[in-house]
């Protein structure tokens, strides 16, 4: 024994700390917390004599009471370098840090290998797999090798894998798969996605053609048939919807990770929508509402896809089931609208928007017809609205512009503005309020477009190819209203006159017009100058000074005829109505010369007065002759109606007005109102054929003052009646309307009424110039007249069927017998609404009668005039006259009487019509309408010579009554009008016949007549009668003036004829020469070749173009007809082929193109094919020829004509733009056009390529210009149904390029040009859209082929964002994976900058899960001591991603995360931060903890640093504690990663040896508690400090707790602060804790 202890030396007891002490830091030995064993050669084991007999005592190494070291802290930081060093310091300590720092370990993952197994091994392991109980880690060493693709999923779905575990075994499936290829140069790692995306969906295509619909029946087979489909049986319909959600299920992760390749799914999942069946809609419509986000990048996608969707809706809306898929529709309209609107550009389809633009647009409205809707507030739905439209209106803006529905109108050029103008001017009419008529425009300056329409104005109003004797007042009134307009503006802006301008532009006209020069224009001339001078718009006397001032040769009559000037004649002829005697004396001397005394003026002047004093001899106190007057009584005034103008208005003005009114001024001079309305009426006669109307008003008005009687108010009233159109272009239509209610208010004054008078008042007024209360009481002053003569009555009077006293009128010679006899009549039966109806009925019969009882014609006549007065007395019982009542008859029964009349009846009828005529009972209109019109009609139908014998005496009879009514001015003859007195009455029926609306059914009935003489049924006389009637009609000129009035009424006439099925085809060129002869002048007439357009364009001016366009467009019409016919379509297509090509190749300017364009209007598709066949193949020439690079005249008209073609072409096949059935381009048309566009396409990419390197200049715009044209003929083209063979499809590939780059030079840098780029893009689109797809069944559904390819990355810097974005929906890209978005791979340069390289590729079948056996982050041991845990997770690489791609680095820093109380008994506090835990958590190793600056001054100046585990008295008292230790350590692990409380409470128990601390175990400075202690703030004693001993016990922890205890209350007593001893038992985890009293915010524990 001894032996051994020798050899065997006792070891030394070193002191350990127990098991449960964490060490106080991971790494750096600093021992651990509270616990300080003695040590060898401490101090405090010195013994030395000073300490065994004085104790131990530490000197002091600062004054404790005194000492402070912010003095010299302050000093050594205001040294210079003193935050440099410790700059320096701090990187040291950062970079010694870094040393130290452990590395990366290399990666360790292994992917799982394959095993093959047999059948019960390999159903096993699926088993397994399909538990969920078995951990993955286990059946992650291998997996089995067997069944593959369909097979694969259906063994899945068979055993009912979870979803995250058969995407975990399908990814180490599919890994193990393409290992072998990743070594492999061309290895792509999205290939295997690629081929899985192909399994998934022809998976699921499997499954969805199990749903199938019925097939149609086939009408005409018996065969019954049955259906079972797989969702209509209970067992099979559960079985495809497991095994199909599980698939969903599958796919949504496949789809989410990458797994699937997101491009082909849902280029399949598009391509579904398309070609499923109603059945399979509703399946595929989920599908896309699931995966619809991630089409919304890629137009390529989402287009095809909202067609789609369009299509499959209105497909759903022509099915009968549309009912049971209320649901599929909803999701539907739900995807269109989500689609359109978060990627406009997908609507950008012309095609689509023609096929369901309407739909699309219903569909995003739909959901704004009901108001407000969840709670919207309305300004946030109102703002959405707004949005929505502003979308939808951009979208279809810019697909109508591609389809050219919205031409931007042109400035109108000289011929189309002409044409406007001309039927502006035309278009005037009595009823036409001159101001209204905008013809300049409303400036004061007299600018050059004023200048082209005063000329045009002044020439209108002249010409003799326009009608009508008002065109002069109507352009001195129009001219007169701008004067006065602008002068008024003038005064306002303190700015010149216009007068002086408008003098000299109508001196300019007066001298270079062409059409002012001719002879034959004169007196229209003189009379439109004659009014400019009447309105103070042309001064006479400047013209002269004009013409002396310039020393114009050939003024004066006396000079030689060699040097006469025209300004001669106009000085000669110019009327002035009130001049000055000098002025007078001015032209004399200019034209005469100084020294004559007499002029020829004053002789003519003389001769005048002597033929107006013997024709009305009655003005000068003579007495008439009495012979019966001529309508040609005014040949006997030939001085007169041959004068200039000067003389006639001098005369009339001067000396002729003077002596009317002075003889109506006469009283009783005259017995009766004969002798005025004698005078009255041959004056006006007279003067309207010198066309002095301002006379004929100026003697109407003043008339009206002296009407005594019914026949000259009558005369009067007619008078204003037929010139009404002069007198609204004279602007007098209020005068007239005053003049007409004084002469109303007079007679009212009287107690009697006039019909005519009130019923030309209201015309004339027209609800415009009477004062209201007038105008009410003239239309009370109707009721009341109406009431007069038909009063009402209950119980009206029966008038018999027969009135015998009407044919015994015939045999009473009596003067008054028709006045008795009508008085009568209506005093028996005025109340009878139809008596005056059954009074014409026995009239017409007692006229049959009258042949039979008066043998003479004579005779007969007589009595019918007999008849005829009788009729107009009974009109005159009539509130609304006799008019209606006839027509009544004549459209009802009255036709069969009609037809059964013989000539002898024909005779005596047309003198009572004629008669009624002439004194206003009865209307031409009605006469034309009710009677001769539907003869007219009947004529034309009539097919037999029976028919054409029964009804050639009425037609005869009717046209007979037709030449009296409209062409004849003879009287006396024996029918009415017997004297010019009644002529004038007719004149005045005649004219209302030329106005509307009874002129447009004259034009519509006209044609009858032709028909009537091609008619071989009829007689030759009668035809020939017919054919001479109507020339005679076509020389009239106030017929000739309606039709220029309406010349639309005239060619839709003609073209319901030519389309009509009835009309033979031997007919469409007599009507058309019938058409030439109402429009043209005798001396115009002949035959216009349509197919020569040279001939066309010879007849092209200002005032023929709008007729001569109805010829040409009738032409055409014609052609069109026989290309429909077998027989004459091939010279009827050869004519129009020679017309189309002689028109694009005459067309160069844009008058002539928009006139082409309005005459080929309203054509077949065939005949508008040819002509733009013919446009296109001549657009093809030009562009080979032209060079856009070359500024010269040849390439600049080749540019103008092409875009004149397109325009035109444009035009033309608008009509067929709405139905999608434009005209077939030919194919070699198609392919010349095509290639030829490419290639210049192609050009012009590698001339701007090389423009845009330089500085922007005028080349540049100029071609930049070239390309947008060449794009919008691009657009025009792919317009049409284009056939597209190889060759195309081969050039469209290159154009689409060429489209992209020209895009992106206008969308960047100087060459930005916000009208190119978003116009090149439509281009790119609409050209994307009409490539056809690939027609082999076996090529895969490709929506991105031909789109641009290239990275994002690449796109100008510079471009604007919106540019960005509409770019990056072109690129064939899906949205990428979260995973690897935005994530790319990069290297250093020499001086250690990063570099970004390539994009980082999703690797889903590489990057599987690690199921290793230790999972990363586990923690292990700190130091070498194995027996205390490092809470720090230790790094491994063992994941299938290694962190060396990350150049990841362990920095030993962490972050502590936020402390959260929880437990059972928390409450409202439950879930907050445990701040004072939080300020616990300080330790020596380097943490990095998040907090903010409010949190942190919270913490640090209001929360107690009490310990968080205190425990009230109560619970203290109970049981036996020690204080615990501070936690120094910091587990921020532990407290904050969910450690249990026995973990923390057996923390805090304190170390046996905590009494025993060495002196020298810190310095001597360092006796400052650690800030995380509770009481640091407690114990700030020193060592020099003098402490009671007595109150605090010395001993160790296990005796003395007690006192212990009661001190440290003692010293926290004001704080409250409690101290627990001990562990906590288990049992007190699950009670509840109540709160710590503490200075801060309470904590539930």
């Amino acid at each position: 024994m001894a032996k051994r202890e020798k050899s065997e030396p006792l070891k030394i007891y070193e002191s350990r700390p127990p098991e449960w002490l964490p060490r106080a830091h991971t790494s750096a030995d600093l021992g651990y917390v509270g616990f300080f064993p003695p040590r060898p050669h401490q101090i405090e084991e010195t013994l030395t004599e000073s300490n065994v007999k004085n104790g131990l005592v530490l000197p002091p190494a600062v004054p404790a009471e005194t000492y402070s070291a912010q003095d010299s802290i302050r000093k050594r930081l205001l040294q210079e370098n003193a935050l440099s060093e410790l700059e320096d310091l701090m990187n040291q300590i950062f970079l010694r840090k870094d040393e130290n720092a452990p590395t990366i370990p290399p990666s360790t993952f292994r992917l799982p290998s394959r095993v093959t197994l047999n059948d019960a091994k390999r159903n096993a392991w699926f088993a397994d797999l399909a538990n969920p109980d078995v951990p993955l880690s286990k059946l992650g060493k291998n997996v089995p090798h067997g069944a593959k693709g369909h097979d694969l999923l259906d063994l899945l779905h068979t055993n009912n894998v979870a979803i995250p575990r058969a995407v975990w075994f399908l990814r180490v499936f599919g890994a193990n798969d393409s290992a072998g290829l990743r070594n492999k140069p061309t290895y792509n790692p999205t290939q295997y996605s690629i081929e899985w995306a192909n399994v998934m969906t022809t998976y699921m295509k499997k499954q969805l053609a199990e749903i199938a619909l019925p097939s149609a029946p086939r009408p005409g087979l018996n065969i019954k048939q049955t259906f079972k489909g797989v969702l209509s049986d209970v067992e099979t319909r559960e079985k495809w919807i497991s095994r199909f959600s599980y698939c969903l299920s599958l796919l949504r992760t496949f789809y989410a990770e990458g797994l699937v390749d997101n491009r082909t799914f849902l280029s399949w999942l598009v391509q579904q929508m398309s070609i499923c069946n109603l059945a399979q809609a509703g399946f595929v419509a989920r599908l896309g509402d699931e995966y619809h986000e991630g089409m919304l990048v890629s137009r390529a996608l989402t287009r095809p896809f909202l067609e789609a969707c369009l299509a499959k809706l209105a497909e759903i809306q022509a099915s009968s089931a549309k009912e049971y898929l209320a649901n599929t529709t909803t999701i539907l309209r739900n995807l269109v609208a989500r689609s359109f609107l978060a990627l406009p550009d997908a609507g950008v389809s012309p095609r689509m928007h023609i096929q369901y633009g309407s739909a699309l647009e219903e569909i995003l409205m739909d959901n704004f017809t009901h108001e407000g809707g969840d709670g919207v507030p309305p300004q946030n739905l109102q703002h959405l609205h707004q949005t929505v439209l502003d979308v939808l209106f951009d979208v279809q803006r810019r697909n109508e512009a591609m389809l050219f529905y919205h031409l931007p109108p042109r400035i109108l050029g000289t011929l189309s503005s002409a044409l406007s103008d001309i039927k502006l001017l035309n278009s005037i009419s009595g009823k036409t309020d001159m101001s209204s008529v905008a013809l300049f425009d409303d400036s004061s300056e007299v600018s050059d477009s004023f200048s082209q329409k005063l000329d045009f104005l002044l020439t209108w109003s002249v010409t003799p190819l326009q009608y009508g004797d008002h065109r002069p007042y109507a352009a001195a009134c129009l001219l007169h209203l701008w004067r006065n307009r602008a002068a008024d503006r003038a005064v306002r802006r303190d700015v010149s006159s216009p007068d002086e301008h408008v003098q000299s532009l109508l001196f300019q006209w007066l001298h270079t017009s062409e059409v002012a020069g001719e002879a034959s224009n004169l007196p229209a001339v003189a009379l439109l100058y004659g009014q400019l001078v009447k309105r103070g718009l042309f001064s006479y006397g400047e013209y002269m000074q004009h013409l002396i001032a310039r020393g114009e040769e050939g003024l004066s009559f006396t000079q030689p005829s060699e040097t006469v000037s025209r300004h001669r004649d106009f000085l000669r002829w110019i009327p002035l109505h009130d001049a000055s005697p000098s002025l007078m004396n001015q032209r004399k001397a200019i034209l005469y010369g100084l020294r004559v005394r007499e002029t020829p003026e004053d002789a003519n002047e003389k001769e005048i007065r002597k033929e107006i004093r013997s024709l009305m001899p009655e003005l000068f106190g003579g007495v008439s002759i009495g012979e019966p007057l001529t309508t040609t009584f005014w040949q006997s005034c030939s001085h007169l109606l041959s004068a200039p103008r000067f003389e006639q208005v001098k005369t009339i003005k001067q000396w002729f007005l003077p002596v009317y009114k002075k003889f109506l001024n006469k009283d009783g001079s005259f017995e009766t109102e004969n002798i005025i309305l004698r005078v009255f009426t041959l004056s006006v006669i007279i003067l309207a054929r010198v066309r002095s109307y301002g006379s004929i008003l100026d003697m109407s008005l003043y008339t009206l003052e002296f009407v005594n009687g019914s026949p000259l108010l009558t005369a009067v009233i007619e008078t204003l009646r037929q010139h009404m159109e002069v007198w609204a272009c004279m602007n007098r239509m209020k005068d007239v309307a005053s003049a007409l209610w004084a002469v109303h208010q007079t007679w009212r004054s009287r107690g009697s009424q006039n019909r005519v008078l009130l019923k030309l008042l209201a015309e004339v007024d027209n609800d415009c110039y009477l004062e209201p209360a007038a105008r009410e009481q003239m239309l009370s002053d109707i009721s009341a007249y109406t009431h007069a003569l038909f009063p009402t009555n209950e119980n009206p009077d029966s008038v018999p069927q027969v009135l015998p006293e009407i044919l015994l009128l015939a045999t009473d010679p009596a003067p008054e017998a028709p006045s008795l006899l009508a008085n009568s009549l209506w005093y028996k039966y005025m109340t009878s609404p139809d008596w005056a109806w059954k009074v014409w009925d026995n009239t017409i019969a007692s006229l049959r009668q009258l042949p039979a009882m008066i043998p003479d014609i004579p005779g007969r006549r007589a009595c019918a005039l007999r008849y005829a007065a009788f009729l107009l007395h009974v009109d005159q019982h009539l509130p609304r006259g006799l008019d209606e009542q006839i027509r009544s008859w004549l459209l009802g029964s009255g036709r069969n009487e009609i037809a059964a009349l013989n000539p002898e009846h024909w005779d005596v009828v047309t003198v009572v019509l004629l008669y009624l005529a002439c004194y206003g009972a009865l209307a031409t209109t009605t006469i034309l309408e009710s009677l001769i019109f539907q003869v007219w009609q009947a004529g034309a139908n009539v097919s037999s010579e029976e028919q054409g014998q029964s009804l050639e005496t009425l037609i005869t009879s009717v046209n007979n009554l037709f030449e009296h009514l409209l062409l004849r001015d003879e009287c006396g003859t024996g029918l009415p009008p017997a004297d010019v007195f009644e002529a004038q009455g007719l004149q005045t029926r005649r004219r209302d016949v030329f106005r509307e609306p009874h002129f447009s059914l004259l034009v519509s009935n006209f044609p009858a007549l032709v028909l009537i003489e091609q008619n071989r049924c009829f007689s030759e006389t009668l035809r020939g009668a017919s054919t001479t009637l109507r020339r005679t009609m076509c020389r009239v000129c106030v017929f000739r003036q309606g039709i220029y009035r309406d010349l639309d009424a005239v060619r839709m006439t003609f073209e319901r004829l030519l389309e009509s099925q009835h009309i033979s085809d031997d007919l469409h060129g007599p009507l058309l020469e019938a058409l030439r002869l109402m429009l043209n002048d005798a001396s115009q007439d002949g035959v216009v070749n349509a197919a020569d357009w040279r001939s066309v364009t010879s007849l092209l001016s200002h005032w023929k173009l709008a007729a001569t366009s109805i010829e040409i467009r009738l032409a055409i019409k014609q052609l069109q007809e026989a290309m429909s016919r077998e027989s004459t379509r091939q010279l009827a297509g050869s004519s129009l082929d020679k017309l189309a090509s002689a028109v694009f190749y005459s067309c160069k300017k844009a008058e002539e193109a928009d006139f082409v364009a309005e005459l080929i209007t309203d054509v077949d598709r065939t005949v508008a094919g040819k002509f733009v066949n013919a446009g296109l193949k001549r657009a093809a020439e030009i562009f080979r020829e032209w060079d856009p690079m070359k500024d010269d005249t040849n390439h600049n008209d080749l540019k103008k004509c092409a875009s004149e073609i397109l325009r035109l072409c444009a035009n033309i096949v608008a009509p067929f733009r709405k139905d999608a059935s434009l005209p077939q381009l030919d194919t070699p048309v198609q392919e010349a056009l095509f290639t030829v566009l490419c290639a210049k396409i192609a050009y012009m990419t590698g001339v701007m390529a090389q423009l845009v390197q330089r500085p922007w200049d005028d080349v540049a715009s100029g071609a930049s210009q070239a390309v947008i044209f060449l794009a919008r003929m691009l657009q025009f083209h792919l317009g049409f149904s284009i056939t597209w063979n190889q060759l195309a499809k081969d050039l469209a590939e290159e154009l689409c390029y060429n489209l992209t780059r020209l895009a992106l030079m206008h969308g960047t840098g100087e060459g930005l040009n916000m009208l190119a780029f978003p116009l090149l893009l439509d281009t790119l689109c609409f050209t994307l859209d009409e490539i056809p797809a690939d027609a082999k069944a076996t090529a895969p559904y490709e929506p991105f082929r031909n789109y641009p390819e290239f990275n994002l990355s690449d796109l100008p810097s510079d471009m604007p964002a919106e540019y960005k974005a509409r770019m990056r929906t072109l690129l064939p890209y899906v949205a990428l994976n979260p995973a690897v978005e935005d994530l790319v791979y990069t290297t250093r340069d020499i001086v250690g900058a990063v570099i970004s390289t390539v994009p980082v590729q999703n690797r889903p079948w590489e990057w599987t899960e690690y199921l290793g056996e230790n999972p990363a982050g586990e923690l292990a041991r700190g130091g070498g001591d194995d027996r205390t845990p490092d809470d720090r997770p230790h790094v491994k690489n063992s994941a299938a991603l290694s962190l060396d791609l990350f150049e990841a680095r362990v920095t030993g820093d962490r972050i502590i995360p936020p402390i959260v109380t929880s437990g059972v008994g928390s409450g409202a506090g439950s879930g907050t931060d445990d701040l004072m835990t939080e300020e616990n958590l300080r330790s020596f190793q380097d943490d990095i903890y998040a907090e903010g600056t409010f949190s942190r001054d919270w913490r640090e100046t209001r929360i107690r640093l009490e310990d968080g585990n205190a425990r009230p008295k109560a619970e203290q008292a109970d049981r036996g504690s020690v204080p615990p230790l501070p936690a120094l350590s910091g587990h921020g692990h532990v407290l904050g990663g969910g450690a249990t409380e026995l973990q923390r409470a057996s923390s805090r128990r304190p170390s046996p040896a905590s009494s025993v601390r060495s002196a020298g175990t810190a310095p001597l400075g360092s006796v400052r508690q650690s800030p995380a202690h509770p009481l640091s703030r407690l114990s700030v004693s020193t060592a020099g400090e003098v402490i009671d001993v007595d109150a605090l016990d010395g001993g160790t922890s296990g005796s003395g707790s007690t006192n212990k205890r009661k001190a440290m209350s003692m010293i926290a007593e004001d704080d409250e602060i409690e101290f627990m001893e001990g562990p906590v038992p288990a049992s007190s985890r699950t009670q509840k804790r109540p709160k710590a009293k503490t200075a801060g915010k309470g904590k539930k524990k």
